[in-house]
Parts: structure tokens; sequence; C-alpha cells
């Protein structure tokens, strides 16, 4: 085995601990802090994240990071459903109650503006000082937002338009700040078979959001009713009790979206640092270790003394493994082909997607309108129509394509569900674009719906994926901010694309489809949009069943390779796993084999968690009927004879923590000990029952992990 990666000890014996940790985010730093040699203890702290198996831990940080895409979905869509409601309050008399193109633009358009600051911005900062100090901003910004359009009342010096778009800039910053950190946060503390299915479920909570936000307003609406029922079906029928019921309504329905984000804040603003981010980019343990220590004083920040720190630092980079970010080192990074692609890729795809998923998200009142399905005879019921309208097109297409990319991300692999979604989502758009006027409203409904599906089992959930894995650690936020910002620049050509065309031909009193002769063009349009996502969607790298370390380009180690982490064999399988156009790790998800946790007589999730590794290893463990006194002073009278500190013992064996629950004795002259929890290397590497082992060892030494690496 080549373990050429363990290099050598770098750092004076110092403990590195990290500030931080709770239910939903395991502090992996500091479980190995004890351990000198950085790339050693870098290793064992990212496979341990790696291979822990399935439980509730991980349940609690896909809900801390889903609850903010579940308010930035419903920010995001809620102007979609309040559109109406706005211009019949404060357009009544200007425009027949009727919101004008150009303002429907910009209040749709503002969104996604700020979102593309808050990317690229929180994206670049997540990288610069931590993703732990960035997590929380972001959310904090979407609540003050959002309270603050719900409040908003225009004056004789500031239009509500103008009220609304500054708002709306404002939150879409908050926005755009919680995609890459959300991303990368699950994905550096996700396990690599879990990996895709975490980040799909955070990212499903978008349509939970969407959801939320059309239930909201269907009850809005029934508590209404006997104000917008007294109407026609003209938004200029809307007297001075309507516009009264009106200017409530959208009040509670943008509102109510800032009030699931303030549960999340506590968890956010109390997770420790990501360990990939500790160790591959703050490199500074003199300054870690007094900062941390500052922290605990009450004290703002720590004092070093300079020359031990620049001393340490300069060790630290001549043996660190990860190299550290700077402007050269960019350069060099994407300017290699293999690296430039995968950024090119992911942006482009992204842009593309966008193009036709949020032209048609933040329309889709227009739309159903358009097929029939939101005009009525009474404001009541075209409110009504809207709400329930957009609830159907959740519920049958949005909800369960996210779902099932959840399921079979990790088995089917991100790539392959991105190309098809989008060349299905050409075809669907081919048949709704040029076969308008053949089709009935129930057809096109059903198109319409599929097209939901298609999106969000599809590019929609991927594009979010793959950038938050195929980037090394000290670019990775950036990478998914630059992409997702891509994306929202999609959105907003989007805005001033689709506006106008579903406008374009509008006459006074029009019904159904009359309302909207553009909409097959536009079809058409994003159609060439999704063939041209499809084409660009073959550069992108596969990333299941990868480490994040095997995709950032540092190759697989004794460490993932144990429990398979990588396929590798020979031939034209062999190739094909490698280099073909779907080429990644083993499938993982649910066709993986079970983690001892989930077995029949296992507690799994809802019991103990138990995590298995080279801590729990039969060939540490002390035989039954050995004498720990016996072997403690053996093995402290060979380290003695070593004379470097270290610990061993003549028959491969730990020789440190308990031998059973009787013995308390713990040898002598060891700094730390290692956790009983494990690097997670599987059960390969011995009985698949870790109950039946003999006892559990809690610490072990740098030689007893090299003698295992060389089997």
């Amino acid at each position: 085995m080549d373990h050429a990666f363990l290099g050598e000890p770098a750092v004076p014996p110092t403990y590195t601990r990290t500030y931080g940790g709770n239910a939903a985010f395991h502090n992996f730093h500091n479980d190995y802090s004890h351990i000198q040699d950085p790339n050693l203890r870098r290793r064992l702290a990212l496979s341990e994240i790696d291979k822990v198996p399935f439980g509730w831990y991980h349940i609690r940080a896909v809900v801390v990071a889903g609850i903010g895409f579940f308010t930035d979905s419903y920010d995001i869509f809620a102007i979609n459903l309040v559109t109406s409601i706005l211009g019949m309050v404060y357009w009544q008399k200007t425009n027949d109650g009727m919101l004008p193109t150009n303002v429907g633009t910009a209040l749709k358009a503002a969104t996604s503006g700020g979102a593309v600051l808050g990317q690229v911005g929180f994206g670049w900062l997540a990288d610069v000082i931590g993703r732990r100090k960035m997590y929380g901003v972001e959310l904090a910004i979407i609540i003050l937002a959002t309270l603050a359009q719900s409040l908003s009342a225009p004056s004789t010096a500031v239009t509500m338009t103008g009220l609304l778009v500054f708002w709306r800039v404002i939150m879409g910053i908050g926005i755009g700040g919680d995609y890459p950190l959300s991303a990368v946060i699950t994905s550096e503390f996700a396990p690599t078979r879990w990996r895709g299915a975490m980040m799909a479920a955070v990212f499903s909570m978008q349509g939970a959001g969407q959801f939320a936000a059309a239930i909201v307003a269907l009850i809005t609406t029934v508590g209404f009713k006997n104000s917008f029922l007294n109407t026609t079906g003209e938004w200029s029928s809307c007297g001075a009790d309507c516009q009264l019921a009106g200017d409530r309504a959208w009040r509670i329905i943008v509102g109510f979206g800032g009030v699931p984000a303030v549960f999340a804040l506590y968890y956010r603003i109390t997770i420790p640092e990501t360990p990939r981010y500790t160790f591959d980019v703050g490199q500074d343990i003199e300054k870690a270790q007094a900062d941390i220590t500052a922290y605990m004083n009450n004290k703002k920040e720590g004092v070093v003394d300079p020359v031990s720190q620049q001393q340490t630092k300069a060790k630290l980079g001549k043996k660190l493994a990860a190299p550290k970010a700077s402007w050269p080192d960019v350069l060099s990074y994407f300017g290699q082909w293999h690296n430039f692609k995968i950024i090119f890729s992911t942006t482009a795809s992204w842009f593309f997607l966008d193009l036709a998923y949020y032209g048609l998200g933040l329309n889709n009142t227009i739309v159903l309108n358009a097929i029939g399905y939101a005009s009525s005879n009474t404001i009541y019921g075209s409110l009504l129509h809207t709400a329930t309208g957009n609830l159907v097109l959740v519920c049958a297409g949005a909800i369960p394509g996210y779902w099932t990319s959840v399921v079979t991300v990790d088995t089917l692999g991100r790539k392959p569900i991105q190309i098809m979604g989008f060349f299905l989502l050409t075809i669907i758009f081919i048949v709704i674009g040029f076969a308008y006027h053949s089709l009935s409203s129930k057809a096109l409904l059903a198109l319409y719906i599929l097209a939901q599906f298609f999106f969000n089992f599809g590019p929609n959930t991927t594009t979010f994926l793959i950038p938050g894995e195929c980037f090394p650690t000290r670019y990775r936020s950036t990478g998914h901010g630059v992409s997702a910002a891509a994306g929202k620049i999609g959105a907003i050509v989007a805005q001033f694309i689709a506006n106008p065309l579903l406008f374009k031909g509008y006459v006074e009193g029009c019904q159904g489809m009359e309302c909207s002769p553009w909409l097959p063009h536009l079809m058409q349009i994003f159609a060439l949009f999704m063939l041209c996502g499809t084409v660009v969607s073959f550069l992108l790298p596969e990333t299941k069943g990868r480490t994040l370390e095997e995709l950032a380009g540092e190759g697989s180690t004794p460490l993932d390779t144990r429990n398979g982490s990588i396929t590798v064999s020979n031939g034209f399988q062999g190739w094909w796993a490698r280099s073909g156009p779907f080429s990644g790790g083993k499938p993982a998800g649910f066709t993986y084999v079970k983690s001892p946790n989930l077995g029949p007589k296992s507690p799994g999730i809802l019991g103990k968690r138990e995590r298995l590794g080279i801590m729990t290893s039969p060939e540490l463990l002390p035989k039954k009927g050995e004498k720990r006194k016996k072997e403690h002073g053996r093995a402290m009278s060979e380290s003695s004879a070593n004379g470097d500190g270290s610990m061993s013992s003549t028959s491969g064996h730990a020789v440190t923590g308990r031998a059973d629950e009787n013995d308390d004795l713990y040898l002598a002259g060891v700094q730390g000990a290692l956790p009983g929890w494990g690097a997670g290397w599987g059960v390969q590497m011995g009985d698949s029952n870790p109950r039946r082992s003999p006892g559990r060892v809690e610490s072990i030494m740098l030689n007893d992990v090299g003698k295992l690496i060389n089997k």
C-alpha cells in the first residue's frame, strides 16, 4: 500500500480544538485533535465522516439546512401568488387593478438579482473566513427582509414598487448566500454513500416551501372570502372592502415566510467549522488555539507569538497534502482543461435550466390562466383557482420529482439524471410549443405537470448537488456560488424574455388561451435552452460514491478503498467505470449494503448510534486472558526503548484503553485518547457484529494504524 499520504509530523505537540458542535452537526475535528501528524489526522477525521452509518444526526442536519431552502422557495414563489393582489390594491385607479408588466418583471427579477450578489459574495466569504462564521448570517438577512416587506407602505416620497424591489433585493442576497453555504456544509458533513440523498433532501425543501406558500394563499383567500366574493371577474371591480382585504392578505402571505427560519437560527449559528475547512484552509493552528482560549475567556481575539506562529505555518506548508488557496493556485487549478470544463459545465447547465425553470415558475399564474385553470367570474374564484392550481402543480409534479431524486441520486448517479431530465424537458416543450393549439386544456395541464416533475427529478436538483461536491475544499463554496449565480442570471434573463412574450398580443376581455397567444413560441424557446443544457451536461463528472478528496484530485487511499468507495476493475467494464461518460464510484443509496445499525436486532436510527472502524477493529482489541498490567509494563518499557514517546506492544495490539467494564487502568504518558467512534472503515476489517467483540479500544497509536494500512 502506498501510504505516502501520511506524511511526517509537522507540528509541535499541541491540542488544536475548534469551537462549536451540536446535535445536528458533530465536531469531527476535535475527535482527532490530539494526533500530531496533520495529514493522518485529516484523513482519519474525513474517513470518519465519509463512512459513518446513517442516523438521526444526519436527519437533524438535513432539517437544519433544509429550513433555509424552505424559506428561500417560499419567499421566491410567494410573489407569484400576490402579484394579482398587489395590482388590485395599489394600481386600482391607474391601471384598472392590473399590475403593470414592468413592475411585475422588476418584482420577480429583484430577488434573483440580489441572489447573484449573495451567491458569489457568501460563497467567496465562506472559503475565505469559514463556513461557520457565515452560516446563519444569510438566514437573518432573509428574516429581516421578509418581515420588512410585509410591513412596507407607500408614501409621498417612496412608491410601493421601490420599497418592495429594495427589500426583495436584500432578501435575495440572503437567499443567494444560503445556496453555497447549505450545499457545501451538507456535503462536507455527509457520508459518501448518502451524500447525494442528503443534499437532495435539503434541496427538496424547496417543494415544501412552494406547497406552504400555496396553502397559506389558499387559507388567506378563504379567510377573506366575503370581501372578495362580491365582485366580478375583473380586477377593477375590487372596491374599498376588497382592497383592504387584499392589502391584509398579501402581507400575511409574504410575512409567513420568515417564521420557520427563526427556528433554524440557533443550530446554524452554533455549528462547528467543517473539518475539511479546518484542515485544508484554516492552517493557522497557533492562531486557532489562541482564538479558542480567548473565546472561552470572553475576549474578542487571541494573541499569539508571531515567531511561533510563522514557524508552525512554515512546517504546515511543507507537510500538508492540500495546498492553500491563492490566485496563482486558482490559475494553475482551473487552467487545466479537466478542471475548467467542470466549472464551465456547472455554470452553463444551471444557466440554461433557470431560463426555463424560473421563466415558467414565477409565471405559473399566467400559464394556468392561459390553459383555463385560473379564470373565474369573481376575484375570489380567480384567487382560489390560482392557489389550488399551484397546489396541483406542486403536489403532482414538483414534490414527487424532488423525492424521486432523493431516492435514486446515489444509485443512478447525478449525471444520468441531469441528462435524462434535460432531454425529456426538451421533448415536452417541443410538444407544447408546436402542438399547443391542437391539445386540450387537460392535456396541456398534464404536460405542464410532467415538466415540473422532470425539472426536479432532473437538472433542478442535480445542478445544486454537483457543484457542492466536485471542487476542492479551498474553492468549493466559491465554485458553487459562481455556478448558482449563473443560474440566477438565467432567471433574470428569463423574466425579461417571458413577461413581454406572455403578454404580447393581449386583448382586453380575453379568456383562456387568447390571453397569451405567444405562449407556444415561449415554449419553443425553452425547448432550445433545454437542448443546450443536455449538451453541456456531458462535460460534468459523475460524483456518486466518490469521496470529496477523490473528486478534488487527491486520488483514493487505503482509508477510502477499504469500504469500496471507488470501482476498480479491468477490461471494458473497468474503462467504462473509470473513464466512461457516466463514470463514478460504486452505486450507493438503497442498493448499498446495509449498515450494521440497520439490522433487525439493531436500534438503528431510533436507538444508540454505533460507529464502526479502526477503533473497533478486532486486530486492535486485547485477547482474552491477557493481563493488562503486564501489557502496560511491557508497553512502557518499549516506549522508553523507542525514544520517541510512541507506545506499542510486541503482539501488535493496542495496549491503551479499558480491557473491560471492571478495568479502570489507563496508560500514563498518553496525551489523549482516540474516541470510541471509529474512522468508519466499515465491517470488512473484522467481525461484522461489533457487539461480539471482547472490548472497545478507546485509543491507538500511529504505528498500529500503519500496521493496519500495510495489510
